[in-house]
């Protein structure tokens, strides 16, 4: 029996571990609540005027409908409302490409029919991949009809403007972005609302649609070399228009490249700040064109400009998602040269889900072509991405017919995937030293002073890393990297009661200092919030599914 002197050493011990728990568990519950209410605050419709402000130009709001679409009622309600333009795009749309941003007089958002989640702060539209995130997390939280609906959108983009946009703003016309269609689409199919089965007549309906998304990274422009395997790659040419709100990030790559002139020297052409007519009409071939580009005309410092070839690669870097890293040469400027990793790893994945819903549709020899596909592919990223050597996949410039040296965190996307053999996963388990931080994983071990190089770490990223190593039996490493990454979020929530688009690993803090790009922490943040509550399975000895 304890003695009464025991009994309260055990009672005042529990009181003080409760008192020590209780801040904790209050301030859990706090990011669930701002998570949860999140998805309201971050939502966008096209019957709001928030939904049509975009801080990244500096163009009066314009909100841009099909050419053959009647105007909904909705529309024309915030129109009056917003005192918003409303115009229609100059003819109807088949393929990406076929409207070019040029051609409109004023930058605008593009019409979706359905509610949307944005990621957050100068992100005020629907993104590509962003939005795959965003929708593992409307799910968890039971939000089902608002995930529908998002990938409905995106059926809407691809029948009305072409493809699925890097986002729904007019200056992306030219570009995609990380193809995650069919794993959205899986994730609304295989979870209907409470008490209902999934729809085998939605699932037809989408299967069409990504048939047609799949059909632009298998186009010639997206092929890399003859490799077999595909590469990011925008029909633009030029600075992106999205970049108006960040006068320096162009001139400062040239000021780093000015600075290190033995690095890439190619991506610099000779260029002054006031050309004359002659002078503009042959910087419009070798650089940009200043006449069309307010942001061309800026991109200027002591007589240098950046290349037309460092532009193609700018912007293929921004259909990846990963802009800026130096994973492609300094500020990626050989992007469209390689093929890689992560992009090649979706597709296997796109390939064998389609092989998933064509079998559940009955279409039992398209299934087959679509395995077929995907072995095809498994075996040219064995060929070409995978550097036994190293044990990492890593990318390939089929330009050169080299594998990358650089260390990047797409490295787990076959894992994420199931594009990796047991062996091979274990060879990338064990180079988890590279990346893994006090924080949670950084994208590279290279602190090149962007924003997707060390010491940065990213929701999306740290996700399907810790998806990847769960699904391949490292469930210790995956439970201890989303404890980490949980903590950054977490702690930097104590701090300011916000939730970031991105962590220094490093330390575990919201605190960045960027050198060129994006060089602010955004609030909000979709994807973000969206990942915590996945990385809380983890913890709760949930399994990642894939």
């Amino acid at each position: 029996m304890p003695t009464n002197r025991t009994l309260a050493a055990i009672l005042l011990l529990a009181s003080v571990a409760a008192t020590a728990q209780s801040p904790s568990t209050a301030s859990q519950a706090d990011i669930l609540e701002y998570i949860a209410n999140s998805w309201d605050t971050l939502s966008r419709s096209m019957s709001e005027c928030k939904s049509v402000v975009d801080p990244k130009v500096q163009t009066t709001p314009v909100l841009y409908l099909p050419a053959d679409l009647p105007t909904p009622p909705a529309v024309a309600a915030m129109q009056a409302n917003c005192h918003v333009e409303v115009d229609r795009l100059p003819r109807v749309i088949h393929r990406i490409g076929d409207v070019r941003p040029t051609e409109l007089p004023v930058e605008g958002l593009l019409y979706l029919p359905n509610r949307y989640v944005v990621p957050g702060g100068r992100f005020n539209e629907m993104y590509g991949w962003d939005s795959y995130f965003i929708l593992l997390g409307l799910v968890r939280s039971g939000r089902n009809d608002l995930a529908r609906g998002m990938v409905e959108n995106f059926f809407f983009e691809i029948e009305n403007y072409g493809a699925i946009l890097n986002a729904n703003r007019t200056y992306f016309f030219t570009r995609s972005q990380s193809p995650f269609l069919s794993s959205m689409i899986r994730e609304v199919y295989e979870h209907p609302d409470t008490g209902a089965q999934p729809d085998l007549k939605w699932l037809a309906r989408a299967y069409e649609y990504a048939q047609r998304d799949y059909s632009l990274w298998t186009s010639a422009e997206h092929q890399a070399g003859n490799t077999g395997l595909a590469r990011y790659h925008d029909l633009g040419e030029g600075p992106v228009p999205e970049m108006a709100d960040d006068s320096r990030y162009y001139p400062d790559v040239i000021r780093w490249l000015l600075a290190h002139p033995g690095d890439h020297p190619e991506y610099l052409v000779d260029g002054p700040a006031q050309p004359t007519p002659a002078e503009a009409a042959a910087l419009a071939k070798t650089s940009c064109d200043i006449a069309v580009s307010r942001v061309c005309a800026m991109a200027v410092v002591d007589g240098h400009r950046l290349s037309a070839a460092y532009y193609r690669s700018d912007r293929a870097m921004r259909e990846s998602g990963f802009d800026t890293s130096f994973r492609f040469g300094p500020f990626s400027g050989s992007t469209d040269q390689y093929a890689q990793v992560c992009l090649n790893s979706l597709l296997f994945k796109y390939e064998r889900d389609m092989a998933h819903f064509a079998t559940l549709l009955g279409r039992t020899h398209e299934a087959k072509s679509w395995e077929h596909r995907a072995a095809a592919r498994q075996a040219a990223i064995n060929r070409y991405l995978w550097d036994a050597d190293q044990g990492l996949y890593v990318d390939y410039n089929f330009m050169t017919g080299k594998r990358s040296s650089y260390h990047y965190i797409a490295t787990f996307y076959p894992l994420w995937a199931g594009v990796a053999s047991p062996k091979q996963a274990a060879a990338v388990h064990n180079h988890l030293a590279l990346f893994e931080r006090l924080g949670g994983l950084a994208t590279s071990d290279n602190a090149s002073g962007v924003q997707w190089d060390l010491p940065f770490g990213w929701a999306p990223t740290n996700w399907l890393s810790v998806s990847g190593l769960d699904g391949y039996g490292y469930h210790e490493d995956a439970a201890r990297i989303a404890r980490d990454f949980s903590k950054s979020i977490h702690d930097n929530f104590l701090h300011d009661g916000t939730i970031r688009e991105k962590y220094n690993v490093a330390d575990g803090s919201a605190n960045v200092k960027v050198a060129a790009g994006y060089t602010s922490n955004v609030v909000g943040f979709g994807w973000t919030n969206a990942v915590y509550l996945k990385l809380q399975d983890i913890l709760a000895g949930t399994p990642a599914t894939h």
